[in-house]
């Protein structure tokens, strides 16, 4: 490997054997997404650590990050957050989770609020419909950005199987409100149907590995089932029969926004199985179901994960505790972890 003469870098990674070059001042994420090779990410504003990986050599400079994305012993140990990590030298990588040259182009375009459709106190599924004759392309996990007028961004996971848009261009979001947040205080108060917007995406490195024949665990907090849903119905799609068990989790019942939907394909599909955990259960709730939190559910009826496949994606302390316990515990592969954490814009202080 070496340095170019314009001052960008050569980034090999391990084992896979992907390389690709990074600019002067590019993160290696953005160089590896602007490059088509499939790192793997989250939120790409150093907060959830998705992207962390090993540097085998090579010396890069960190932007800011969230310590609990990467501690100073980790980043002390040679690893790096892809994210916001600027290469100074020619830089050798591992990451087992790099994907094929299959990954879609990005693109930006405008969309149009197709319908708002309340599915809770504060959730809001948002679907939006995209140009009919530009056809987006997508992996089954993945999200889109939002491009706000002030140039900040806000992303959010498509809720809906990429073979939809063969019949009706359009996704469909589901939206938190954050009381007080920028973008989630206009869709809960003055967006309207028929709104144009701008979005720019595919982003992002959680879909299904289908080259797997493993059971698998889908495991969801909160509205961290919208990308989830969008894998049942790609598994639906594509008669995908592997044993599957999801477990949802919320604070109260209602938070189990779509709980109606999620059982009747426990019904169409006989190899899934669906778990759902409440943490705050109140007694006006009425709910006899399983309580706790959700990663504990899992390890409550699985004692070896050795042979699984898991899945993760909503709140960062979900996830973080999922991964750890998961592996440590149970014996689950690093490598068999594929998440998405749900950053909020207080999660990147």
């Amino acid at each position: 490997m070496s340095e170019i003469a314009n001052n960008s870098y050569d980034i090999a990674v391990q084992p896979s054997g992907r390389a690709f070059t990074a600019q002067a001042g590019e993160t290696i994420l953005a160089a590896a997404i602007r490059s088509g090779v499939g790192l793997p990410y989250g939120c790409k504003d150093g907060a959830c650590g998705s992207c962390k990986c090993k540097k085998v050599s090579g010396e890069v400079t960190h932007a800011h990050h969230s310590d609990k994305a990467l501690s100073a012993d980790e980043e002390a140990a040679g690893f790096v957050l892809t994210c916001c990590a600027t290469p100074h030298t020619p830089v050798v990588l591992e990451s087992r989770q790099v994907t094929d040259a299959s990954a879609y182009p990005i693109k930006k375009m405008p969309v149009r609020v197709a319908a708002l459709t309340p599915q809770s106190h504060d959730v809001m599924q948002l679907r939006l419909q995209l140009p009919a004759a530009d056809k987006f392309r997508y992996h089954a996990g993945q999200y889109v950005e939002f491009i706000l007028r002030d140039g900040a961004r806000r992303a959010y996971s498509m809720a809906t199987a990429p073979h939809f848009q063969d019949t009706a261009p359009g996704i469909e979001l589901h939206i938190r409100h954050m009381p007080g947040g920028k973008f989630t205080d206009h869709v809960f108060g003055s967006m309207k149907e028929k709104d144009i917007l701008r979005v720019e995406g595919p982003f992002g490195s959680f879909f299904l590995r289908e080259d797997s024949d493993k059971p698998m665990i889908l495991l969801a907090s909160g509205t961290g089932f919208a990308p989830v849903k969008a894998l049942i119905e790609h598994m639906q799609h594509k008669q995908i029969q592997r044993p599957t068990v999801l477990y949802w989790g919320g604070r109260r019942p209602a938070d189990l926004y779509m709980d109606g939907w999620m059982r009747a394909q426990t019904a169409a599909m006989p190899s899934l199985s669906y778990v759902p955990v409440v943490s705050n259960a109140l007694a006006e709730d009425g709910w006899s179901g399983r309580t706790g939190f959700v990663h504990q559910a899992v390890l409550d009826d699985f004692a070896d994960l050795s042979g699984h496949q898991v899945y993760a994606c909503g709140a960062p302390i979900v996830v973080d505790s999922a991964r750890s316990s998961f592996t440590a515990e149970r014996h689950l592969p690093e490598e068999e972890f594929f998440a998405d954490a749900f950053t909020s814009e207080a999660d990147k202080l």
